[in-house]
């Protein structure tokens, strides 16, 4: 039943691998996204976990919420480290040691985990070519610890340390593009993904598990404690950073783009920006700048997908 759970609504599976009862605040979109995703893995999976929101709410000693074999690691080395469960695994099949059974791999790690301080080993495990799948939950910032900016955060966002205020518009750079770092190491599967659009998650997820070799998807994760917008308008948001084209949803397979949500006409990124207080500080001149930024990237992407679709035809 599992196996088709991420295409057939009605089949999804009603274990619950990452139970109830955790911490996260309320609206936690990164919560969702990891129930939504462990929904897709399976029971036959490892998960390798980096320091970041989902260990520090989720495993309180003594309790937990993961109800797979789960592994917490550090900050920086989630992809380090599910390289090395993948390849003991492997090398207690060659010996005999255990059965060819096939064993889902998966490292999970925040936006600073992943571009920032982990990013090191997650190429290093990318270039090795390492069958496991690298999950990046992007709330875009470094939310446990207290709202600091990533090289994920989003150009104008202000956090704790990069705060909005007579000389600064908070983030001065623009959100670093993982997925096109993580498709640099041609990579066999890159996708993004929100749980704002679940089956959609769901199936990238599986597909990505699936694929022989390593296999990256960036998340985005709603964070209505650290974007200061209402707990109640998580998966609203969501779809907005799709619609608005902030955030489009897409999948790279053996280099060759696929829009999984096509809109065709974009929303106004004001729509996105309004909802969220970490915008309210930007003047009508710098949502035109972030507007035409966006613009400018979609259209890049849409170049790519047609690319993609006419060598396939």
């Amino acid at each position: 039943m599992e196996k088709y759970a991420v295409f057939v609504p009605k089949l999804i599976a009603k274990r619950e691998s990452f139970a109830p009862g955790h911490r996260a605040c309320v609206g936690c979109g990164e919560a969702l996204a990891v129930r939504q995703a462990c929904k897709a893995l399976g029971r036959d999976a490892i998960i390798v976990n980096a320091t970041g929101c989902m260990e520090v709410i989720a495993t309180p000693i003594p309790y937990t919420s993961w109800r797979l074999p789960w592994i917490h690691t550090l900050f920086e080395n989630a992809a380090a480290t599910a390289s090395g469960v993948e390849a003991g695994l492997k090398a207690m099949v060659r010996k005999g040691k255990r059965p060819a059974k096939e064993i889902r791999v998966v490292a999970m790690a925040g936006d600073g985990g992943t571009s920032d301080i982990g990013l090191q080993a997650l190429s290093g495990a990318l270039e090795r070519g390492h069958d496991f799948l690298y999950i990046c939950f992007d709330n875009e910032a470094y939310m446990n610890t207290g709202i600091q900016r990533s090289s994920a955060t989003p150009y104008g966002a202000s956090t704790t340390t990069a705060p909005a205020g007579k000389l600064s518009i908070g983030q001065v750079t623009w959100k670093k593009n993982m997925p096109a770092i993580a498709a640099a190491h041609d990579i066999p599967y890159v996708a993004t993904a929100c749980p704002s659009y679940p089956f959609d998650l769901m199936a990238k997820v599986e597909k990505g598990v699936s694929t022989p070799g390593p296999a990256y998807i960036h998340i985005l994760s709603v964070c209505p404690t650290g974007w200061r917008c209402a707990p109640d308008l998580t998966v609203r948001i969501g779809r907005l950073a799709v619609e608005t084209g902030i955030f489009p949803l897409y999948e790279i397979e053996n280099g060759k783009y696929k829009l999984t949500i096509d809109v065709p006409q974009l929303r106004p990124v004001r729509d996105y920006l309004k909802l969220q207080g970490r915008f309210r500080h930007l003047s009508e001149e710098k949502v035109l700048e972030i507007q035409n930024r966006v613009n400018v990237d979609y259209a890049r992407l849409k170049e790519k997908v047609a690319c993609s679709q006419k060598l396939n035809s």
